[in-house]
């Protein structure tokens, strides 16, 4: 099977690099117990760019290898030490590539040496708990990690760049024609359909400078798909002007050049997007026998048309001089019209979503909370949700973004189901209306105290709060707090009673006849 060498539509899939994750740790050093948190970020993915090369004229490379993935960030270390950032992907393309979504619509349209497309961006680094630290928040014992790359899938057409384009039948000696007044050598057989991809020449006539695109043939019903169809028509939308290259020397039966023109011109309107394109007709092969006198005979008609008329042969070269000065002049003359193409850089973003405050909430035939958002469906994705803290984290995101406050508007209340982000990369929560975090509320690293029904520091009132219904009246709240320090435990006997084991110590005390207690 024959490996092709020009390849000019490919479907390309496409994977940024994931950030790097931040890292939670806390400074060491001799002399200094509170050191703080000095955990690092995480670096920034590599993105996958697309730029014009003049030097590249296919899309093969990515014929043979369709997916493509840029390097990840690198991790952060302690000492606030950042991860290194992902190397970027460059992908070079040819001048005049289309950039398609899966749909078909136009992203981009490349044209103009170095215009570059930054086709999916890398993930930003997670933020170390050195950038965490916070008022409230003094030593966070939780980092966020590295998002995920972008991902896309995107369709690549090559639309050749060319200023003159040549059109007409299979063996009409377009190649040879190109071969002729460029230095492009194309294969040049004497059977039809020879040609099977555009070649381009680069021809100079007096000052001018212009690059000359020789397509495939065309024939009667090519709209219909009958030889090669249409496919290769979309290499001459971008040229100033086509050239009708006629065979006067044709022996097929009911061939004459007239007929020719016509059904090449009922194709190309068929086609589309071509009818304001000036014309040149090139009379060929007027070196062979009957050719030079069936091309005098038609010469008026095509005139009467107002089309220029050259007889060339691109054999021996006659004619061909003069086609291309003719060239040339309206080439020249198409180039004052349109502004030099300056390199140009696009990026392609996600667009949007409703709200002024960046994300909506929708309630689903399931009854479940959907929030859609770029901010919260970031946040969600740079949570570890195995730490506890980073969790009561989000949460306070959330909060101060006012989801928790619409979802309770929509009429949301406690164990209903909350999911955040697209439906097929989505995290599901069980709602439960949250307090703000505070100095009151922390616990130990990588914990958050909202978490626990039966919070410590609220069991130790309570039970101080028992203690005190049953004390005397000169037994101190400390006291009681004491005991249960000591203890370990809640109060479990009456104060002054049998059990109290601070009896012995008030019989033995000589203040206490006098009604003094010692060691207040």
């Amino acid at each position: 099977m024959a490996v092709p060498t020009f390849v000019d539509r490919v479907t390309l899939h496409v994977e940024a690099g994931r950030g790097g994750h931040g890292v939670a740790s806390v400074h060491r050093e001799k002399f200094k117990p509170l050191g703080g948190p000095d955990g690092g970020n995480g670096g920034t993915g590599g993105s996958i760019i697309l730029r014009v090369d003049p030097d590249v004229t296919t899309l093969i490379d990515y014929h043979h290898s369709p997916k493509r993935k840029a390097a990840n960030g690198g991790q952060a270390a302690g000492d606030f030490k950042n991860g290194a950032r992902g190397e970027d992907m460059v992908l070079t393309v040819p001048d005049g590539t289309v950039v398609t979504d899966p749909q078909g619509n136009v992203l981009a349209d490349l044209v103009g040496p170095g215009s570059e497309l930054v086709l999916a961006e890398g993930g930003r680094g997670g933020l170390g708990n050195a950038a965490l630290a916070s008022s409230k928040r003094k030593a966070p014992g939780f980092a966020l990690l590295g998002e995920p790359g972008e991902a896309r899938e995107i369709g690549l057409e090559l639309k050749v760049v060319a200023d003159i384009g040549l059109v007409g039948f299979p063996s009409a000696g377009k190649s040879s024609l190109i071969a002729a007044i460029s230095r492009a050598r194309p294969k040049i057989a004497d059977y039809p359909f020879t040609t099977l991809v555009p070649n381009l020449g680069v021809v100079k006539g007096g000052d001018i400078t212009f690059t000359v695109a020789d397509v495939p043939g065309l024939i009667e019903g090519a709209a219909d798909g009958r030889g090669l169809g249409h496919e290769f028509l979309r290499h001459i939308e971008r040229c100033a002007a086509l050239v009708h290259v006629i065979d006067t020397a044709s022996i097929e039966p009911g061939r004459n050049p007239i007929d020719d023109l016509d059904v090449i011109e009922n194709e190309l309107s068929r086609h589309g997007g071509l009818e304001d394109r000036p014309r040149l007709v090139a009379l060929n092969k007027v070196d062979v026998p009957d050719g030079r006198a069936i091309a005098e005979m038609t010469i008026d008609e095509f005139e009467k048309r107002g089309m220029k008329v050259f007889e060339i042969s691109a054999a021996s070269g006659e004619g061909t001089q003069q086609l291309i000065y003719a060239m040339a002049e309206i080439v020249a003359a198409s180039r004052k019209d349109v502004p030099t193409v300056a390199p140009t850089r696009i990026v392609l973003r996600p667009e949007g979503v409703e709200g002024k405050n960046g994300f909506t909430v929708k309630i689903s035939k399931h009854g479940e909370y959907l929030v859609r958002g770029p901010q919260p469906e970031r946040w969600v994705r740079q949570t570890d949700f195995e730490n506890e803290e980073a969790v009561g984290y989000l949460a306070d995101r959330l909060n101060r973004l006012g989801v928790e406050k619409r979802l309770v508007e929509l009429g949301a209340v406690e164990g209903d189901t909350v999911i955040i982000g697209d439906p097929a990369n989505s995290v599901v929560f069980d709602f439960r209306p949250s307090i703000d975090t505070g100095a009151e509320m922390l616990g130990r690293r990588g914990e958050d105290q909202r978490f626990y029904e039966e919070r410590p520091a609220a069991s130790r009132r309570r039970e101080i709060d028992a203690g005190m219904e049953t004390k005397e009246e000169y037994e101190a709240r400390a006291d009681i707090a004491r005991r249960l320090r000591d203890g370990a435990g809640p109060v479990s006997y009456e104060i002054g009673g049998e059990d109290d084991p601070d009896n012995d110590w008030a019989e033995n005390d000589p203040a206490a006849d006098s009604g003094q207690r010692t060691g207040e």
